[in-house]
């Protein structure tokens, strides 16, 4: 049996390794370049790093990311400020197994679909967050312009993925990102039914069992964040990852 994947989920701000709670107030945790360094060593199955101010700041520090991809030896998957089929060439050619986009994706899907007809669907990944409005109702939020995208359902949002040719969706529950509280289920069971295309969820994730537990439902892989980079009450830094039989039992674990 192919093993559900298990991938830490790595944010940059100001070229600093961060983390946050909601997507907000970023609290400085380390160097990107060791972070993905002891992911790689403990052969964490890829990694996803977003680089959170990239979008608002119209700017990604390509020297950065050469830096950091030579680091690793497992496939990392890059977003943030990807606006250019130039930008993607620079970033897939750099070393990134994968790149994730989500603004342009909402604003701009011409350029999107030349990305992949260049690079393949599975080169491309849809990152989407989600959060509750007013009236409880799950909405895809809008983190660069902090508001949701109204165009857009999310009961539809896969299917209409799938159709511009993507190759795989991360969903993002910001309402539960960096809190370390505890998985969703209910949003976690909606967003996996019935998708053709590999589903990642992240936010939560406050240990072992709830890891479990994700990857019993219908989704291909759990994104994981602060629970891999803090230890204890007082959330000291301490990066973490489990071995391969720990890997397993998480899989085979009815």
């Amino acid at each position: 049996m192919k093993l559900k994947r298990i991938i830490p989920i790595l944010l940059i701000e100001n070229n600093r390794l961060v983390k946050t709670v909601n997507f907000s107030k970023p609290r400085y945790v380390g160097d990107p370049i060791n972070a993905v360094k002891i992911f790689s060593e403990k052969e964490a199955d890829e990694i996803i790093m977003i680089d959170i101010g990239a979008n608002k700041k119209n700017f990604i520090n390509f020297d950065l990311l050469s830096k950091i991809f030579g680091e690793s030896f497992v496939p990392i998957t890059y977003g943030g400020g990807i606006k250019t089929l130039e930008d993607a060439k620079k970033i897939i050619n750099l070393g990134a197994e994968k790149i994730s986009i989500q603004s342009i994706f909402f604003e701009d899907i011409q350029i999107v679909k030349k990305i992949i007809k260049n690079f393949g669907s599975q080169s491309v990944v849809l990152s989407i967050d989600i959060k509750k409005n007013f009236f409880g109702k799950y909405k895809i939020w809008n983190y660069k312009k902090n508001k949701f995208y109204e165009k857009y359902d999310l009961s539809k949002i896969v299917n209409y993925a799938i159709s511009t040719g993507i190759g795989e969706i991360i969903f993002t529950d910001v309402d539960k990102e960096g809190t370390m509280k505890g998985t969703n289920k209910d949003l976690l069971n909606i967003i996996s039914k019935n998708s053709s295309i590999p589903i990642v969820f992240n936010g939560g994730i406050k240990d072992i069992d709830d890891i479990k537990l994700s990857l019993k439902t219908q989704i291909d892989a759990i994104g994981v964040g602060s629970f891999f980079v803090f230890y204890g009450k007082l959330n000291a830094v301490l990066i973490s990852y489990p071995n391969r039989e720990i890997k397993k039992i998480i899989n085979n674990e009815k």
